[in-house]
């Protein structure tokens, strides 16, 4: 019982951050019917910075500029978008998926220790690193030394692109956070319009 009223909050809370100032009915189904829960490890890139590394990453047909965020890896239920993840949880030897969760604190650079989540908001810019990245449901790679106890993978995706519809956040949007203030586009999502 306490497991699927857990499992509802999660799915809840996913919905709510998928929908943020906007109805359900305008977001894309086909990503709500691959929403899942997954459990195990996974990368919890939500308070993570995101440096460009200079190449390019195409998702679902559409390009962006690759960044790679360093990120905490953590143990327990996550929710997951499948259509990125070849539709399963399971992630290869040595990798782990980048997800999103309800924890309210988890390790967080630049120390590595546990710090509550704080949301923010913030306008991206046309700087280098004044965009948002999403790494919600793509591969990372495990690194072998923990930091300060904490097992870490390195996460890439798109710098840019919105995770709720797949397309180019422009300069000057609004997007939300849980990196500190002056991160380098900060893993986040912005507010759908």
């Amino acid at each position: 019982m306490k497991k699927s009223i857990r499992m509802n909050k999660l799915l809840l809370i996913g919905i709510i951050f998928i929908g943020v100032n906007q109805s359900v009915q305008a977001i894309d189904p086909v990503k709500l019917i691959d929403l899942k829960i997954c459990y195990g490890e996974y990368a919890l890139c939500a308070a993570s910075a995101t440096n460009r590394t200079g190449n390019k990453i195409t998702v679902n047909g559409v390009q962006f500029d690759e960044g790679v965020a360093v990120c905490p890896v953590l143990n327990g239920a996550s929710i997951a978008n499948l259509s990125l993840m070849n539709n399963s949880c399971k992630a290869a030897e040595g990798k782990v998926w980048s997800l999103f969760s309800n924890v309210t604190s988890y390790p967080q650079a630049p120390t590595w220790a546990v710090a509550p989540a704080v949301v923010r908001s913030f306008a991206t810019t046309d700087t280098s690193a004044g965009g948002m990245s999403n790494m919600w449901s793509f591969e990372c790679t495990k690194r072998k030394q923990k930091v300060n106890g904490v097992k870490l993978a390195d996460c890439y995706g798109p710098i840019n692109e919105s995770p709720w519809t797949g397309t180019h956040v422009p300069p000057g949007s609004i997007a939300f956070t849980q990196a500190a203030e002056g991160a380098a586009n900060p893993v986040g999502g912005n507010v759908p319009k």
